[in-house]
């Protein structure tokens, strides 16, 4: 289905899907995903349950009913509604696959996210998969299958570890050219209304750094995603 067009105001959002139930579209950089945000420009009833940073682009999807809503709320809490992220970080990640666990405790004040050792109130569990898919210098484009949905999640947890995303300097970055290298790639879950699979991909924007692996993406099959 080609890409369609909501628009409110003087932004226009691509729509790469709708039904009575669903909107799957792309959220630019900039932009809060929640309430004030993408829900107002995509207009009419719309319902946020999951969110992306601000500085963080791609795919998401928002409900236009509320037992849509709820579904969808009930699919990302059993862990059914899968999101796959790319990121540019800076460093090489060791293993080349693996997983990172994490406490996670986000300053509100201060809108910024610490990996603590001990658990207390506001602390909450966070967890990923990665895998290095190439090298470009001191960059390596990771893939990464989020499996918990907190602030700041996959930036300060490779951050941590001593290899920020290109252009995140909040987290550490020294490239200072260039938007937080994350982008909202895929997202699979079964429709919450229908149980239908619904699969869809998108591609980060060709800019720096993402275009130093521009062969990557156009000869590359994406394949052998983490499971």
């Amino acid at each position: 289905m080609p890409p369609r067009r909501g628009i409110a105001g003087s932004m226009e959002i691509p729509i790469l899907y709708r039904d009575r139930d669903i909107i799957l579209c792309l959220k630019p950089v900039g932009v809060s995903s929640e309430a004030g945000g993408m829900p107002a420009l995509l207009g009419g009833e719309i319902y946020c349950v999951h969110r992306l940073d601000a500085a963080v682009g791609g795919l998401m999807v928002y409900a236009r009913t509320k037992a849509a809503a709820a579904g969808l709320s009930r699919l990302i809490a059993e862990r059914k509604l899968q999101k796959r992220y790319l990121a540019i970080i800076q460093g090489r990640p060791e293993p080349e696959r693996g997983e990172m666990r994490d406490l996670l405790f986000h300053d509100h004040a201060k809108n910024k996210t610490y990996v603590v050792k001990r658990s207390r109130r506001g602390v909450k569990e966070a967890e990923l998969a990665y895998r290095l898919l190439e090298r470009a210098g001191e960059l390596s484009l990771v893939e990464i299958l989020l499996k918990t949905g907190r602030s700041h999640q996959i930036r300060v947890q490779f951050a941590s570890r001593g290899m920020p995303l290109a252009g995140d300097v909040k987290y550490g970055s020294r490239r200072r050219d260039c938007p937080i290298a994350l982008c909202s790639a895929a997202l699979r879950f079964p429709h919450p209304v229908t149980g239908k699979p619904v699969c869809l991909e998108a591609m980060p924007p060709l800019i720096q750094p993402w275009t130093d692996f521009s062969d990557y993406f156009i000869t590359k099959e994406h394949e052998n995603e983490i499971h």
